[in-house]
């Protein structure tokens, strides 16, 4: 491959963000390179020419028609691409500067260190404590148990096991409730312990939690209301009170980078009609400097001359696999647009089946080049933000010779269970059935399979007092 295909390749794959820093080290790299606002802005900013003038500075540009034209280094993008509407895109007038932003939240661990340098502790307290609080995973559970913390700990400073277990306990009251505990289990009791004794039926779920955890795992509530003695109204508010607490007490502390997304295209429907448009912000318009163009013929040293003939190939080599991409990625969005119209008017039960041959068909490239173009490639409509691969999902037969997509399959899944009975779940075979009923052919290890996938757990495990 020359170099010009792979950096057409290379710049295919990258993401929005990924070619925005591309294209910013290009500009600093390539002096033949400008974006067009900031060409224009320039441009609005010098003071116009005396009437004598004019015809001079026209005719000092007008030697960047003579330059070798392998290839269009100013095109009118508008002839190309619909600009994205005011309201869609955030273009229009106003020019956003994107900033990176820290924004990284304090962990869980910083938050504990914090807690335990407030806190009235001995030298060797402390040693205890950050030893624990290294153990805390970012749930809030500890994960070592105390035998090894305590055998990890320096010999010189004489710990006892029993030192270990108090300081986790003065842990186990630091911000947030419940962290530091070994398990569920404990961490709902420290959790109901700092409740205000005054809450009703608090009494009653910490007995609950600590006499008769494993039947409510087991949502064996009938075995629940023989040994707590009480009525299903009295267990339901008991159960209630569980479910209120937190079982992930360590994720209420952020510890994550915010990810942003930029769409690169956007999708909307205009008099009845699907519309697809390249977002302009993801990828800023490039064109060539025509002063430092003109100073190709004007420089006498060979050795500069051919430094910036080479800087005016490689730039307009850049914009050429830069339309290249555009077009592309505007090609494939469409079709895939074309595809899955259903989807964007009736929702993820109406998803078709698709794979990336059928897209590759259509078009005329290669199922390589498809799958580059819609991997890290994000699609806004009106029903949300998608990637590219979204749209791909296989298919089943369906009881008339027709097909049924994986994602709608995963939806009709996810509507039965949703409007199932709480106290009789929907058990994977059944849900088969009723897909079944539908003309939808799914085997019970499938649905099971879908389940899983969408983190909903099983039916023994759904089942709840309503």
């Amino acid at each position: 491959m020359t170099p010009q295909l792979q950096q057409a390749i290379r710049l295919l794959q990258l993401s929005s963000l990924e070619l925005r820093n591309e294209i910013q080290e290009v500009l600093e790299s390539n002096l033949m390179l400008e974006l067009e606002e900031d060409a224009e802005a320039e441009a609005g900013a010098e003071t116009p020419p005396a009437a004598g003038e004019g015809t001079e500075a026209a005719a000092e540009v007008a030697p960047a028609s003579d330059i070798p034209d392998e290839l269009p280094v100013d095109s009118a993008w508008e002839d190309i691409y619909d600009p994205v509407p005011a309201g869609g895109g955030g273009g229009g007038d106003e020019q956003r500067e994107f900033e990176a932003v820290d924004t990284r939240g304090e962990s869980l661990r910083d938050h504990l260190l914090w807690q335990m340098n407030l806190t009235p502790f001995s030298d060797t307290d402390r040693a205890i404590a950050e030893a624990i609080i290294d153990s805390i995973n970012d749930d809030g559970f500890l994960t070592t148990p105390l035998e090894e913390i305590h055998q990890s700990l320096p010999a010189e400073l004489e710990v006892e096991p029993d030192e270990v277990e108090a300081v986790l306990h003065r842990i186990q009251n630091f911000e947030p409730v419940g962290v530091g505990a070994r398990d569920l289990r404990e961490s709902l009791l420290l959790q109901l312990a700092q409740l205000p004794a005054d809450t009703p039926h608090r009494d009653r779920a910490r007995t609950l939690v600590e006499r008769h955890f494993d039947l409510l795992g087991n949502r064996d509530y009938a075995q629940l209301m023989r040994r707590m003695k009480v009525s299903e109204d009295e267990l339901r508010e008991v159960v209630r009170l569980i479910q209120s607490l937190n079982p992930r007490p360590g994720s209420q502390i952020a510890d994550a980078r915010t990810e942003y997304i930029i769409p690169d295209v956007f999708v909307r429907k205009v008099n009845g009609k699907w519309r697809v448009e390249l977002n302009p912000e993801s990828a800023p318009r490039l064109r060539i400097n025509a002063h430092y163009a003109n100073m190709i013929k004007q420089v006498n040293s060979s050795a500069d001359n051919t430094y910036l003939k080479n800087h005016l190939q490689e730039a307009k080599w850049f914009i050429k696999s830069l339309n290249s991409r555009n077009e592309t990625l505007l090609k494939v969005a469409t079709c895939i647009v074309e595809k899955q119209r259903a989807f964007l008017e009736y929702g993820e039960e109406a998803m078709k089946a698709l794979v990336l041959h059928d897209i590759a068909e259509e078009v005329g490239m290669h199922e390589s080049t498809i799958s580059r173009v819609t991997t890290r490639k994000y699609m806004h409509t009106p029903r949300g933000i998608y990637e590219l691969k979204y749209f791909f999902s296989s298919h089943v037969n369906t009881a008339s010779g027709g097909e049924c997509s994986s994602t709608a399959i995963r939806a009709l899944i996810k509507k039965l269970i949703a409007a199932e009975n709480a106290q009789k779940p929907l058990s994977d075979s059944k849900i088969a059935a009723i897909l079944s009923e539908q003309g939808i052919n799914v085997a019970r290890r499938t649905v099971a399979k879908y389940r899983e996938a969408m983190a909903i757990p099983p039916s023994n495990e759904r089942k709840r007092l309503t």
